[in-house]
């Protein structure tokens, strides 16, 4: 009988008790392991033992976590290496993820995960070693100094979010990023472009929306003098002005047509004219592009071009809304706080534990920036030193409505899961009950339900007509 391939797994932890689980965790026969609380130790050992795996604490001695994943992809590029521990800050992760690390593991959750992510990070070692052992990577990127954390959160779904940024930061490929309204879309944009290797370029962010389309046009691409009314001198665009560095255009879906067509050429081949102008011109800037809308439906719609969309939808960052994500609320509450506070404009302040529960019970329908806004207002009006929950300005009308349509989702939710009798189906049966809440919500007006589900009228035409409501 052959003999079996082993692959060779280093652990540095400083819980002995860790090491021991990790050891009998994993253990198979086509494995070996090597255990040590020393970072320099572990790097010694996967150097003399050309190991397939490194699983990492990040708070390790004399080096943490981060350092040693650097010295370890610095000897062997291609290095799989999974770090683990309570993560205080998310610029740690990020980093981690965009230096080259496999996974990145709160500890809460590791004894459920580490298997099956152990697995898989070394069935890429093998891959790699068969497809290339040997490469050496020079392409290194430069670190950024600063420990200020530029997203807040620790929720499971956050640290996806994390992850990607780490993972798309390295490259220079288009990200569209996507989320409701107030959900740090340009927050994760300005997290990426600190974290790539443009970092030193310029970053300039346009809102498309915000601008006419006629002019949006020469806000990007810039214009030759006269080549419209008002046209008196020549203009650099945002394109030559951020050459070399990136470009974040937030709100895409709003973008006209025409102009869309001029954006695509960039992609395709850097190449672009001024308005009014007749020669070509070339940038080398990466694009970063957000919206709140659902970019398949515009492109159906014929009001955004298929072909930008596949251009810009390299890779693509959602961002969870608020609700969706409640155990990040008391982090980014204290965090706006903490804020107002340094800012001068406040006395030091904090949260009751009551206030802290009500927070976590609204719903946001504006997501962390109604959070931001709303604790700013609360520093205003509070009479003391600590919130309370009267202190809270909630917007109660938007609140209820965004939690009643919840509660009719829920109803449409059970009532699928339950099944339905045979003359109805279940499906049927939800969408009325959806379809009744948003109704019920907006007194009856049609329009209103459909923007209330974020649905549009052709949408909402087609699902209540599936789904007659009886009065």
């Amino acid at each position: 009988m052959a003999d079996i391939q082993k692959q060779t797994i280093v652990v540095a932890d400083n819980d002995p008790d860790f090491l021991e689980w990790v050891e009998k965790h994993l253990e198979a026969d086509s494995l070996d392991f090597h255990t040590t609380h020393s970072a320099e130790e572990a790097l010694e050992l996967f150097k003399k033992h050309d190991a397939d795996l490194l699983i990492a604490e990040f708070h390790l001695q004399p080096i943490d976590g981060v350092a040693l994943l650097k010295k370890v992809r610095l000897s062997k590029p291609n290095a799989m290496v999974i770090l683990n521990g309570l993560v205080n800050s998310t610029n740690a992760v990020i980093e981690a993820m965009r230096i080259g690390a496999f996974d990145v593991m709160p500890r809460e959750s590791i004894h459920f995960e580490l298997r099956s992510v152990a697995e898989r990070a070394l069935r890429s070692a093998e891959q790699m070693r068969m497809a290339d052992e040997g490469r050496n990577d020079t392409g290194a990127i430069p670190i950024p100094q600063s420990d200020d954390d530029l997203i807040i959160g620790r929720s499971p779904a956050m640290q996806d979010v994390y992850k990607l940024i780490g993972r798309v930061a390295r490259a220079d490929a288009p990200v569209l990023i996507t989320g409701e309204s107030g959900s740090g879309k340009e927050v994760v944009s300005n997290a990426i472009h600190k974290f790539s290797r443009r970092a030193k370029s310029e970053y300039v962010a346009i809102n498309c929306a915000a601008i006419p389309g006629n002019l949006l046009e020469s806000e990007l691409f810039g214009h030759e003098k006269g080549s419209f009314t008002g046209a008196v001198s020549q203009r650099v665009g945002r394109f030559e002005q951020c050459d070399g560095g990136t470009l974040f255009l937030d709100e895409i879906g709003e973008m006209p047509l025409e102009v869309q067509s001029k954006l695509l050429r960039v992609l395709q081949s850097g190449d672009f004219s001024r308005v009014g102008g007749n020669q070509t011109l070339h940038s080398d800037v990466r694009i970063l592009a957000a919206t709140n809308k659902r970019l398949e439906e515009e492109v159906e719609e014929g009001t955004f071009r298929e072909d930008l969309f596949y251009r810009l939808n390299v890779v693509r960052i959602h961002i969870p809304p608020l609700r969706r994500r409640k155990e990040d609320v008391r982090l980014l509450a204290e965090f706006f706080l903490r804020k107002q506070t340094e800012k001068g404009k406040h006395r030091a302040m904090q949260f009751s534990a009551e206030a802290i529960e009500a927070l976590e019970n609204h719903n946001w329908p504006g997501n962390v920036r109604e959070l931001e806004n709303l604790v700013e207002r609360a520093c205003v009006l509070a009479s003391g030193n600590v919130l309370l929950p009267g202190d809270l300005p909630f917007d109660e009308a938007a609140a209820s409505s965004r939690e009643r349509v919840d509660g009719g989702v829920d109803a449409a939710a059970r009532i699928f899961l339950d099944g339905a009798d045979d003359s109805v189906s279940a499906f049927e049966l939800a969408g009325r009950s959806l379809v009744k809440a948003a109704l019920n919500e907006v007194d009856g007006d049609e329009k209103a339900a459909a923007k209330l589900l974020g649905m549009k009228p052709a949408e909402w035409k087609r699902f209540s007509a599936e789904t007659t409501v009886e009065g």
